[in-house]
C-alpha cells in the first residue's frame, strides 16, 4: 500500500512509519515540525526514516486547507494514519488556538482529503483524555464520554464525532484509537517519564503531581504500533445490528469504530518512579505537588474489543519497557 502517516516526525508517527516500511509499504510522511518540543529530536527521527527507499517526506501544516488537499491529491494514498496533533493537556490551558488549528481545522482538512481521494481507511489518534470526568473503571469505549476536563480532550472527542459524520455521510471507513500514556524510545520530551529521567540524571528534584497517588495505564510503544498496523489492515464495515435506540458509542451503522489502546494495568505514579529509579540506578528527590487543572486521578483501559478485533493486546511489562527507554536515552544523549 501507499500510506500517508501524518505526524511522521512525532513519537508514535515515527514508529508507525518505520513498521510500515519494514513490511514493504510505501510511506509518505507529513509533518510541520512544530517547535512544541525539541525539533532536533524530530529531525533525528526523520533522518532514520529517510534511509528507507520507500519513504518520502513533505513538510506540511495540515491547517492549510489548499496545501493539504494538494498534498493528498499528489500522493493518492490507499490508507491514512493520522497522528499529527497538538498534544498535551497543560499546554492547552494557555494556548487554545494551537489546538483549534491542529486538532480541529487540521482534522477536518484530512477528512476532506480522504473523502475526495477515496481513501480506503482512515486510522486516527484519539486519546484516553476523552474519558474526562468518568469515574467508572476500566474505561470502556461503550461508555459515553461527554464530560471532557481539558480543551485537548474536547478536541479529541470532536475528532471522533467528525469522523463519524464522514463515515455516515460518505462511507469513509474510520477507526479512532484512544491511546493511553504511550512511552518508550524516541518518546516525547514533555512526558513525565522523559522529564523525570532528565532531572534525575542531572541530580535535580522531580515534581510529582497528585502527590504521587495518580494511576496511569502505561502502554509501550511497540505494543501501540502493533495495534495500529493490525487495525489499519482491518477497515471497519457497517454494523447491521447497531441501533439508535441503544446507541453504542464504539460502533455504528456506518463504517466507524473506536478502540482503546492501553495496557489494562494501571500503575501508581509512585511505583512508576520506583521502577525508573531501578532502571537508572539513581534515587529521585520527589517534590509532591497538587493535581493540575485538566488532570484526572486514574486511567485504565478496557481492551476487550481490541483483543476481539486483532487477537492481541498490549502486554509489555513496565519494567521491561522503561529499561528499553532508559537504554535509548543514555545512548541518544550520551549520558
Amino acid at each position: 500500500m501507499t500510506v500517508v502517516v501524518t505526524g511522521a516526525a512525532g513519537f508514535i508517527g515515527f514508529h508507525v512509519a518505520a513498521r510500515l516500511l519494514a513490511r514493504g509499504d510505501r510511506v509518505v510522511g507529513f509533518d510541520n515540525r512544530s517547535p512544541y518540543y525539541d525539533v532536533a529530536l524530530k529531525d533525528a527521527r526523520l533522518d532514520i526514516l529517510r534511509r528507507e527507499p520507500g519513504f518520502t517526506f513533505r513538510a506540511l501544516d495540515l491547517a492549510d486547507r489548499a496545501a493539504t488537499a494538494s498534498a493528498f491529491a499528489e500522493t493518492a494514498p490507499d490508507a491514512v494514519v493520522h497522528l499529527a496533533a497538538q498534544a498535551g493537556v497543560r499546554y492547552s490551558l494557555e494556548h487554545p488556538d494551537a489546538y483549534v488549528d491542529a486538532n480541529l481545522v487540521g482534522f477536518v482538512n484530512v477528512l476532506e482529503a480522504c473523502r475526495h481521494g477515496a481513501v480506503g481507511h482512515l486510522v486516527y489518534a484519539s486519546s484516553s483524555s476523552v474519558y474526562g470526568a468518568n469515574t467508572r473503571v476500566p474505561f470502556s469505549t461503550h461508555d459515553n464520554v461527554d464530560h471532557p476536563v481539558s480543551l485537548y480532550a474536547a478536541t479529541k472527542k470532536a475528532n471522533e464525532l467528525l469522523a463519524h459524520s464522514y463515515s455516515h455521510l460518505f462511507g469513509l471507513p474510520t477507526t479512532g484509537l484512544r491511546f493511553f500514556t504511550v512511552y518508550g524510545p524516541w518518546g516525547r520530551p514533555d512526558m513525565a517519564y522523559f522529564t523525570f529521567t532528565r532531572a534525575m540524571l542531572a541530580g535535580q528534584p522531580i515534581d510529582v503531581y497528585g502527590e504521587g497517588r495518580m494511576r496511569r495505564d502505561f502502554t509501550y510503544i511497540d505494543d501501540v504500533v502493533d495495534a495500529v498496523v493490525r487495525l489499519l489492515d482491518r477497515p471497519p464495515t457497517a454494523d447491521p445490528t447497531w441501533s439508535g435506540a441503544d446507541g453504542d458509542p464504539a460502533s455504528s451503522a456506518a463504517p466507524y469504530r473506536i478502540y482503546n489502546i492501553g495496557g489494562n494495568r494501571p500503575v501508581a505514579l509512585g511505583r512508576f518512579i520506583e521502577v525508573l529509579e531501578e532502571c537508572l540506578g539513581v534515587r529521585a528527590e520527589r517534590r509532591l505537588r497538587p493535581m493540575q487543572p485538566g488532570d484526572v486521578t486514574a486511567t485504565w483501559a478496557d481492551v476487550s474489543d481490541l483483543e476481539h478485533a486483532i487477537g492481541v493486546v498490549p502486554d509489555t511489562p513496565l519494567e521491561e519497557g522503561l529499561a528499553r527507554f532508559v537504554a535509548w536515552y543514555r545512548d541518544y544523549y550520551e549520558t
